[in-house]
């Protein structure tokens, strides 16, 4: 058996605690988070590795978890949505973390002319924060983050950005994908189990680090740098390897 490169990830095992990111993760990016597309053959495979992992998988996403629980029809895990700031845990308990301050109000009303001008630019208000896409017009990156910090910087006291791939959200400062996974691995199933996470982007990292802290799996979907000490090629290679966790069990 010929030895794995150093970024391939080490064969999953049922009895770890499974968190994965949900867009360009577990399925592939669209032009608009409404556009995206979860399959059947996706739900099958998170509802068989939920059973075989005794409950200990979560999706752990920038969407709102209204919006991730509509796409799983009945199908029903924790889900941490926001970036962590809304969390339903095993049990089905909700977590909120912070109300919506008013200064977002400020700041959506501030972006108003903004999006006016510029149809292909798009604001999703998810309650507790404002993400303003541009992956519909990518040439304007370097406005979008320009703007977005000027009015975080004046507006946002208690609010901090979140950048994404082509995307720059402003959320409440101090929660994140890694606080929700520290969260989870404090209460059962999930806890005393090896962490694994999986990501794609940068608001991924902070996932990744507490897993790199914890001794766990984190592993960067595609290319780009990352603190994440395992690397699959794309989707398709994900729920590859999921799969495989399940064949111990077979």
């Amino acid at each position: 058996m010929s030895t794995p490169r150093a970024s391939d990830p080490p064969c999953p095992r049922a009895h770890w605690a499974f968190f994965l990111d949900v867009d360009g993760t577990l399925i592939n990016l669209a032009d608009t988070p409404q556009t995206a597309c979860v399959d059947a053959a996706l739900l099958d495979l998170i509802a068989q590795l939920h059973r075989a992992s005794g409950g200990a998988v979560a999706l752990v996403s920038g969407r709102m978890i209204s919006d991730l629980q509509g796409r799983l029809g009945a199908l029903t895990l924790p889900l941490a949505g926001q970036h962590g700031l809304e969390r339903r845990d095993a049990a089905g308990r909700l977590w909120i973390h912070a109300a919506p301050p008013t200064a977002k109000y400020a700041i959506k009303e501030s972006l108003a002319p903004l999006l006016a001008r510029h149809p292909g630019l798009m604001l999703e208000d998810k309650g507790l924060s404002l993400a303003l896409h541009y992956r519909l017009a990518p040439t304007m990156a370097a406005s979008v983050h320009r703007i977005m910090h000027r009015l975080v910087s004046r507006l946002g006291q208690g609010l901090e950005l979140q950048r994404g791939k082509r995307v720059v959200e402003i959320k409440p400062a101090g929660i994140d994908k890694g606080s929700a996974v520290a969260e989870y691995l404090a209460e059962p199933p999930f806890r005393g189990r090896r962490a694994v996470f999986i990501g794609d982007d940068l608001n991924d990292e902070h996932g990744f680090a507490e897993v790199n802290r914890l001794g766990g799996v984190s592993i960067q979907v595609g290319r780009g740098a990352s603190c994440a000490r395992f690397r699959l090629k794309d989707v398709a290679a994900v729920r590859h390897w999921l799969a495989s966790a399940l064949e111990e069990t077979a």
